[in-house]
């Protein structure tokens, strides 16, 4: 019998990138220190699991984030495997010069759409990272790297409450005029929900139409894979997520968790669109991850299995009376 779900919406993107982002925004928040050589033996399972784009480590500043002060020697260990990109967080010249020194296959900087958040998280203003962007673009560019954006706090700050649609365009324009074609969308904490995904997406695609919208989101609401679906509806096809549900950025209020890989890709699938992930690996992967960090994570597939997944009459007691 086939079993393969028809697509549930014909307009809906036939095929999905996921950049795994588990190892940066994941482990960022986790207190014990991850040996370098686990981290790199977690990655190297996600790739043979079929995830090809990743956000794997950071190079920020090793007081802000001890966990990634290791980011350099995570690189060496994997090298490049081939078809694989393995990007890296920075946050200005000095974070893109190490990260290209490393090895890194991209950069990805990051701008927060609130001035509150931006001087908790970067410890300057919107206008002091915005004015740095030029030289990591120079920079990158002499070194043939790709730079993407992104947009901490897009969909409302822990801080100032609403974010206004003209802060971040303000952003995406100031990317988009240093050359930058990718910007992803950050649900720092969890305050997106889909009319706000959707009235944001429209407003960059109109805006900047030749902008790539990438979108992230945490699940602290609950919202984040019906946030996805109203992505998939505005028609992006590239979505930030975290194996087992990991993450939080460490300097927001309430920040919990991204959404989940294994959940991602188990609602693609269940829509009918390709991933090119093999998703009982990745739960494998999800479950090795919480023994790693030593306690239960908030994904579900990995515990209830996919949809038509069965189990024998006997392992379940019958009812009596």
């Amino acid at each position: 019998m086939n079993t393969t779900p028809r697509p549930y919406r014909e307009d809906f993107p036939h095929r999905v990138q996921i950049v795994e982002v588990g190892t940066r925004d994941g482990f960022q928040a986790v207190e014990g220190w991850i040996p370098t050589d686990t981290k790199a033996q977690i990655l190297k399972a996600l790739i043979a699991a079929g995830l090809r784009h990743f956000e794997a480590t950071s190079f920020v500043s090793p007081r802000a984030v001890p966990q990634l002060r290791d980011g350099a020697g995570l690189l060496a260990e994997l090298g490049v495997p081939e078809g694989v990109t393995l990007s890296a967080l920075v946050p200005n010249l000095r974070g893109a010069e190490a990260a290209i020194a490393a090895g890194a296959g991209g950069l990805v900087v990051f701008v927060s759409a609130s001035e509150s958040h931006n001087l908790k998280n970067l410890n300057r203003s919107r206008g002091e990272s915005l004015a740095a962007l030029q030289a990591i673009s120079d920079r990158a560019a002499e070194a043939r790297m790709p730079v993407q954006g992104a947009i901490a706090t897009a969909f409302g700050c822990p801080f100032e409450g609403d974010v206004p649609v003209a802060a971040v365009l303000k952003i995406a324009q100031a990317y988009h005029a240093i050359g930058i074609r990718r910007v992803t969308l950050g649900d720092t904490t969890g305050m997106a929900t889909p009319s706000l995904v959707r009235q944001r997406v429209q407003a960059l695609n109109a805006e900047l139409p030749d902008m790539e919208v990438a979108l992230h989101f945490h699940n602290t609401r609950g919202l984040g894979l019906a946030n996805v679906m109203a992505g998939l509806d505005a028609g992006v096809w590239i979505y930030e997520s975290s194996v087992g549900g990991l993450g939080g950025c460490p300097f927001a209020p309430g920040a919990t968790g991204n959404i989940c890989t294994e959940d991602l890709v188990y609602l693609l699938h269940e829509c009918g669109i390709e991933t090119g992930v093999d998703l009982d690996a990745l739960c494998a992967v999800a479950r090795q991850v919480e023994q790693v960090i030593g306690r239960p994570l908030p994904g579900q597939v990995m515990k209830a299995g996919q949809r038509l997944q069965t189990a024998p009459m006997e392992s379940v007691r019958t009812a009596c009376g």
